[in-house]
């Protein structure tokens, strides 16, 4: 990734998001027209540790009891590839949503025909369903600040937890002080996004570690009532 020049940031919060959004999904349309619908086409290594995410994330579901999902990032719909071959027959009501609508179409297109799945262009989820996950979509911050990309992290999580009956999964790059650290992208520590789920959302957290790659999933359950 070549660096972009700084530029000055939009005055309110709002105009803030839009613009890193709009550079989020430039960036990943220029990525799915050279890679095509695979792990790379949506920044992934390779499908081994695209799946390896996966498995973290879907740590949170009640397998093999049919519940609503929202797959927030989803590009090409992968993650849905996953759960069926990972869980046949499971009633999973999904629901894909991604910034880019070039995804989306793709995703569209490769599961024409599937029932109890629908994708759509946008943010944030439309439903709200029982559970949503998002693999890798902080992780590439562009040219942005850090702080303005903190700001749109935590609209991410809020979104979700909105949108989310019981609870939502998130991954992130960890920090990594034996690596030169690469500008456009966003690595952090599990406590500072864990005090915000646990602070500002109520949710209790779990921290899944150690499954080989320098990054952590959060799974977020919301209190019960």
């Amino acid at each position: 990734m070549s660096p972009e020049p700084a530029r000055p940031p939009p005055s309110s919060p709002g105009a803030r998001l839009d613009a890193i959004r709009s550079d989020v999904r430039r960036y990943y349309a220029e990525r799915l027209a050279e890679h095509g619908a695979t792990p790379l086409g949506v920044d992934w290594r390779c499908l081994a540790t695209q799946r390896l995410r996966f498995v973290q994330l879907l740590k949170l579901c009640p397998f093999p009891h049919p519940f609503s999902l929202n797959d927030v990032g989803c590009g090409y719909g992968a993650l849905l590839d996953f759960v069926d071959e990972r869980h046949p027959g499971c009633a999973v009501d999904y629901l894909g949503v991604d910034l880019s609508p070039e995804m989306i179409r793709r995703a569209r297109r490769r599961h024409a025909g599937r029932a109890g799945c629908r994708f759509e262009t946008g943010a944030t989820s439309s439903r709200v369903a029982d559970w949503s996950v998002a693999s890798g979509i902080m992780n590439v911050k562009l040219h942005h600040r850090r702080a303005d990309w903190e700001e749109l992290v935590a609209a991410t999580l809020c979104g979700m937890h909105a949108t989310s009956r019981r609870g939502f999964a998130i991954n992130f790059m960890a920090e990594n002080p034996e690596a030169e650290p690469v500008e456009e992208l966003y690595r952090t520590s599990p406590e500072r996004w864990i005090r915000f789920c646990v602070d500002e959302l109520d949710c209790t957290v779990e921290l899944v570690t150690g499954y080989g790659m320098r990054e952590f999933t959060l799974l977020a359950r919301r209190r019960a009532a």
